[in-house]
């Protein structure tokens, strides 16, 4: 069990002051913050990096309206190293991941956060930090979807889209754990690792019309939005369903869903935290792995960004953030590789 480290008043975190490109992301010296009633203090090892990452910054403001300055990120593994008034799920010292406040701030790419304790859950045996930190968001949006809203059931058909990005690729594996028959979207280099994560067909978006070769399909996992969801509402049987982890906007076509007799919803993923143990319990079966593309310190912040925003990764993007002393824990960051896109 790993040992609280030596209290201090301040941390390093990853701010900005306005909204923009990577380049105004800074670290910066700032107050660690103290566990309130209900809630742990969790000293970081490794944040995961997300789209809703780099799109906060790029306009400046959370969901809530949140405004910088503030510090980013929602994915967190780590160790706690305090625990407020009335928590009893955990104890310092104990390894933990989760997705703490989303979509509220929740300041991960930071030393230090404080979150509600049953926003995280216990870092899976077999993780190390980097993987535990890649997890929490990007699997929890394909649980969501799949189990809690879609009810995904033996024998289904589920399309999944993008499916060798973030969400995409753990969302195959959770949708192959349920008992479905899984059809993949990704691009031609993806195949094989979409078929080892156990999709049953692959469909190279590029050179193929999903709405055309594929049909009679009980739930669709869309995270691309736009024209694909016409492509996607032409995929589905009648009672067929179409989740959509963007918001829906004039775009989207609800006069062809009811004419087709299919239903649409927007899903926004939720902190949970008996959705990460039901995780956790995948990992440890083997039956689900996360995939890393790629690993940066914290102080590397707007390089994962850049990278991010190429299109050009398979999985998931990590920072660390993790002492010298925890450095036999965490893979070592370097440059991040020449990936191909993560559709």
């Amino acid at each position: 069990m790993s040992q609280p480290t030596t209290p201090t008043s301040t941390m390093r975190a990853i701010s900005q002051d306005r909204a923009g490109a990577p380049d105004v992301l800074k670290v910066i010296e700032t107050a660690r913050p103290e566990p309130g009633r209900g809630e742990i203090l969790v000293r970081v090892r490794a944040a995961g990096v997300n789209p809703a990452d780099w799109k906060t910054r790029e306009r400046g403001g959370f969901a809530n309206g949140s405004t910088p300055p503030f510090i980013l990120g929602f994915d967190v593994a780590g160790v706690v190293e305090g625990v407020g008034a009335g928590v009893t799920l955990f104890h310092v010292g104990d390894e933990v991941f989760g997705m703490p406040r989303f979509p509220h701030p929740a300041g991960a790419y930071a030393e230090y956060v404080t979150a509600p304790a049953r926003h995280f859950a216990p870092r899976p045996r077999g993780l190390d930090p980097v993987q535990a930190g890649a997890l929490p968001l990007a699997a929890l949006t394909a649980w969501q979807a799949l189990v809690d809203t879609a009810r995904v059931r033996a024998g289904q058909r589920v399309l999944i889209h993008a499916a060798a990005g973030g969400v995409g690729h753990l969302a195959v594996q959770i949708a192959k754990a349920l008992g479905a028959y899984v059809i993949a979207t990704a691009s031609a280099a993806k195949h094989d690792l979409l078929r080892s994560l156990g999709a049953d067909e692959v469909v190279d978006y590029r050179t193929q019309d999903v709405a055309e070769t594929v049909h009679d399909i009980d739930v669709v996992l869309d995270g691309i939005g736009g024209a694909n969801w016409s492509r996607s509402l032409r995929t589905l049987r009648p009672g067929g369903l179409l989740v959509s982890i963007l918001p829906f906007d004039d775009t989207f076509p609800a006069e062809r869903a009811e004419a087709a007799g299919v239903r649409a919803v927007f899903m926004l993923v939720e902190p949970d935290h008996q959705g990460l143990r039901e995780i956790g319990a995948l990992v440890e079966d083997g039956r689900l792995r996360v995939v890393v593309d790629s690993v940066f310190p914290l102080e590397r912040a707007a390089e994962a960004h850049r990278l991010g925003e190429t299109g050009r990764t398979t999985g998931k993007i990590v920072l660390t953030v993790t002492p010298a002393s925890d450095a036999d824990e965490v893979p070592p960051s370097g440059d991040a590789p020449d990936a191909p896109d993560n559709a």
